[in-house]
């Protein structure tokens, strides 16, 4: 891939507007107010009316039928249960074919999966990195040269990290020790305290563990990442353990994918799932823009979720899953190289970002909520958008604007992956989100940097952190990966959800939402 220039690179980082510019722009011309309004109930009430359409003419009918049982008397009842008794074959026979039915639906119809607990790892104070530290580390590392230590600077100052990011602690050295034994340190660091977290909340267990899937995109090392796990918690020897690797930012929604269907098929048992990435052996020391964008994003992070199929565990559970959606354009080949790891033309590697990214993620997510839609949102948004597209195919005529659904009326919270500004900036703006949809994201990326498939779940833990997890609440959680991916995740709560124990926010979330700077 050739490198790009200044400009492209900092889109994927930053695509929002100059504050002063969008001033002006709003002084143009005043919204009517009173329209907006008016027209925002008019909006509100056909949702209702469509929601609750086949409600609505169900009454009539069951007004009727209870009106003639009412006039029913006795000699009614005994000759209807005359002709009952006549026809005693004919019962028998529906009433054999209800049971059967019920019981053939008990026994194929999908295991409800539970998510029991999570924990998000938080690295110790001392793994903190501030801009300032970043770029004179990179200084003195000698591999980079001025432009490429100006690119970087711009980057961050862009990006929307914020000053208490992680590193790995062979980072923090100068000259920085990426290796083998390093990367594994690393590892160990962020999975076992994540999971140390997890069953000390839960009170589960590892023996008790049926389901181990491990994700992590770019350190694969024999013996695997889940081995690891199962040497040290001493997991049982039938355990049915998977190691995902090279999957990108949206595996953590393909391990979740994973264990779902493997709970499916073991009853009554719990799966963990285990999301991260590794930064040591990963760091770029070369000169090519595009594949420095990455040293400026990524940081250190890990989440550790506990799943189940007990019925027994509804009642602790915080949510269930509802949907799960997975998009994969792999099959172009601009999207396959969007995200690509490689060399550059002095044998450094690196994972390089196509200016095309932007573009790529869009038309994934386009596929993939075209897909979750008709599962999730209300008749009223499905109905309006099936006319708009039948209006645009029969008048062919461009003014009909595509009509967007409206998504805020499937759910409540969004947890939309921290991989950069103007990945979120793109899905504030195309999915019609106010700020504080996007709030969990933004802080996230903000507090933690982008730390890869684990994003989504520091997102809901900040969500849970403000107390804005309520019973009934759909969360979506949505992930973009190399390939290229876009991955989607339906929960619903079931309970008033508070954090858990040792949550990454616990002592900072009331400094939060800070000012973004532009």
């Amino acid at each position: 891939m050739s490198n790009h220039n200044e400009a492209a690179d900092g889109s994927l980082c930053c695509s929002g507007a100059d504050p002063v510019v969008r001033i002006k722009r709003a002084r143009k011309g005043l919204p009517d107010f009173v329209q907006s309004v008016n027209l925002k109930f008019v909006k509100l009430g056909y949702h209702h009316l469509m929601s609750h359409f086949l409600t609505l003419c169900l009454l009539p009918l069951i007004a009727i039928t209870l009106l003639q049982a009412s006039q029913m008397n006795y000699q009614d009842f005994q000759t209807l249960y005359l002709q009952l008794q006549l026809n005693l074959i004919t019962v028998l026979l529906v009433s054999a074919i209800m049971v059967f039915g019920s019981t053939v639906y008990i026994m194929t119809r999908p295991r409800s999966v539970y998510l029991v607990d999570y924990a998000c790892y938080r690295p110790p104070d001392h793994l903190q990195v501030n801009f300032n530290k970043f770029m004179d580390h990179s200084r003195l590392t000698g591999d980079f040269d001025e432009s490429s230590l100006e690119f970087q600077r711009k980057i961050l100052e862009r990006s929307g990290l914020g000053v208490e990011t992680y590193l790995p602690e062979a980072m923090h050295c100068v000259p920085p020790r990426p290796s083998m034994s390093t990367a594994r340190e690393e590892a160990e660091q962020v999975m076992f305290g994540a999971l140390d977290n997890l069953f000390k909340s839960t009170n589960v267990k590892p023996k008790d563990i049926g389901i181990l899937v491990v994700n992590c995109s770019l350190f694969n090392p024999t013996p695997s990442l889940s081995a690891m796990i199962v040497n040290k918690y001493g997991l049982r020897g039938n355990i049915q353990s998977f190691n995902l690797g090279g999957m990108g930012c949206s595996a953590g929604v393909i391990a979740i994918d994973l264990a779902k269907d493997m709970l499916q098929v073991h009853r009554n048992t719990y799966a963990v799932v285990v999301s991260t990435e590794n930064i040591t052996q990963n760091w770029y020391f070369g000169n090519k823009k595009s594949m420095l964008i990455p040293n400026c994003l990524f940081r250190v992070g890990c989440a550790a979720t506990l799943l189940s199929n007990k019925a027994s565990e509804k009642r602790r559970a915080k949510y269930k899953l509802v949907h799960v959606v997975r998009t994969h354009k792999g099959a172009q080949d601009t999207a396959f190289r969007c995200v690509y790891q490689e060399q550059d033309d002095h044998g450094k590697t690196g994972v390089s970002l196509s200016k095309d990214l932007m573009a790529i993620a869009g038309g994934a997510l386009k596929t993939n909520i075209t897909t979750l839609g008709p599962l999730v949102l209300p008749i009223s948004e499905q109905l309006l958008f099936f006319v708009t597209l039948v209006a645009r195919k029969l008048c062919n005529d461009a003014k009909i604007k595509p009509y967007i659904p409206d998504f805020k009326l499937a759910f409540d919270h969004f947890c939309i992956h921290a991989g950069g500004r103007g990945v979120i900036d793109e899905l504030e703006k195309n999915l019609q989100l106010s700020p504080i949809h996007v709030e969990a994201s933004r802080m996230t990326l903000h507090r933690f940097g982008n730390t890869s498939s684990s994003s989504i779940w520091y997102e809901l833990a900040y969500t849970e952190a403000k107390g804005r997890m309520k019973k009934g609440h759909r969360v979506w959680q949505i992930a973009f990966g190399s390939g290229f991916k876009c991955n989607s995740a339906v929960w619903q709560a079931l309970r008033n959800v508070k954090p858990s124990p040792n949550s990454p926010w616990q002592d900072c979330v009331d400094r939060y939402p800070v000012e973004m700077a532009n």
